[in-house]
């Protein structure tokens, strides 16, 4: 099965800087993330992601909640990144990145030089924005609609939707505007690249003019991997038609079949290099036993003044009961699981040294790594470059 963890400030519950073991003094310094991501390449972890967002954190969907007894700030996921590439030498890298109120191109090349910096361990997930209070750090483009009485105002969500899937579309037409011998380097003829392998990608579209090319030579995966989270049919279009990887959130083995088998229904339709690798979320407090991994939720609980409730199923236990209900998943169609540590480090060294130690034991889990890219090691080919078949296509 693959392995991933998600990245999330001093971790996934609010509290977590308050926890025994956090750092919170060092959430904005780069070792703090270098750490963290070496860790889980310790434990050989294919991926990590790095959370973002265009608004300060906030338990209010429509703007700051001005809570300050919680962590609010971030650095941004994608250069966080690119400084963790050169200490690391397999683990994959995802940073967020918004597709509101973005330009493609400049995520294409971003991404691209991740890609190049870390030998072809980049990835992305893309994710919309809504709220208006995000709209509002632009200044080009303000809601739509109003969703309701006394509500504010918001994006039309299929827009939004749509929206990215163009967005997702023009960057990887960008990557390939490079053809991957385009780059000639003949010092005694003073060429540096073949013009003829460097394309226009020309896209118009309802959201989108971009003429092209890029300023980046085709990253060395050809394609870095582009994932979603899916909790709603738009999200699942989403993946289905743009995406590598979903990332899904079942409540029981039950629910996670059922979500496979919706996932494979939305593939339907879609010329795709390969199926999706459907991932799922599971929010994780580990411990010795269930009632200390209890005892500390409970705690940190306690520290935030109420129940914390997230999207993902939440697991509060040993490594070796979660390592059962990885398999369970795993055998109902779910192909690899991103843990979300409740506090960092220390769920995330439980991950490392508890869990994988256990899977392996189960024989569940690598003892290395396999393959040189991310691509490679989620089961993905590397994909041709577009242009070059039509430009070879037109010379025969």
């Amino acid at each position: 099965m693959h392995l991933a963890v998600a990245l999330e400030g001093a971790g996934w519950h609010p509290a977590a800087w308050r926890a025994e073991g956090a750092r919170p003094e060092e959430l904005f310094r780069a070792r703090y993330w270098s750490d963290l991501v070496l860790e889980a390449e310790a434990g050989q972890l294919d991926f990590v992601t790095f959370e973002d967002a265009l608004g300060l954190q906030s338990l209010r969907r429509e703007g700051p909640d001005g809570r300050v007894n919680r962590v609010r700030g971030r650095l941004d996921a994608v250069m966080t990144a690119a400084r963790v590439a050169p200490v690391t030498t397999a683990i994959g890298l995802v940073p967020t990145a918004v597709t509101t109120h973005t330009e493609p191109f400049h995520l294409s090349k971003a991404l691209a030089t991740l890609d190049h910096v870390s030998g072809g361990r980049a990835g992305t997930r893309v994710q919309v924005s809504g709220r208006a209070d995000h709209a509002a750090h632009f200044g080009r483009r303000v809601p739509e609609q109003t969703a309701g009485d006394g509500e504010l105002p918001t994006f039309d969500a299929d827009d939004l939707f749509e929206e990215a899937a163009d967005y997702v579309e023009v960057v990887r037409r960008l990557w390939d505007s490079w053809e991957d011998d385009a780059e000639i380097r003949d010092a005694a003829t003073g060429r540096f690249v073949d013009r003829e392998r460097l394309h226009y990608v020309d896209f118009e579209g309802r959201f989108f003019r971009v003429r092209g090319p890029s300023i980046t030579p085709r990253p060395p995966q050809g394609q870095p991997v582009v994932a979603a989270l899916a909790h709603v049919d738009l999200a699942y279009r989403l993946a289905a038609s743009s995406t590598d990887v979903v990332f899904v959130t079942p409540q029981d083995t039950e629910d996670a079949a059922r979500i496979v088998d919706a996932v494979r229904a939305y593939e339907l339709g879609h010329e795709r290099g390969a199926p999706l690798v459907v991932v799922a979320d599971l929010l994780v407090t580990l411990g010795p036993s269930r009632q200390a991994a209890d005892a500390r939720w409970d705690r940190l609980d306690e520290l935030d003044g109420q129940e914390h409730r997230s999207d993902a199923q939440r697991f509060t236990g040993r490594a070796e009961d979660l390592a059962d209900l990885l398999v369970a998943w795993h055998d109902a169609g779910v192909q690899g699981f991103r843990l979300r540590p409740a506090v960092l480090p220390t769920d995330l060294v439980a991950v490392t040294r508890e869990l994988v130690p256990t899977l392996r034991r189960m024989g569940q889990f690598r003892v290395t790594y396999e393959g040189c890219t991310l691509r490679e090691r989620l089961g993905l080919v590397r994909p041709a470059n577009r242009y070059r078949a039509a430009r070879v296509g037109a010379l025969r």
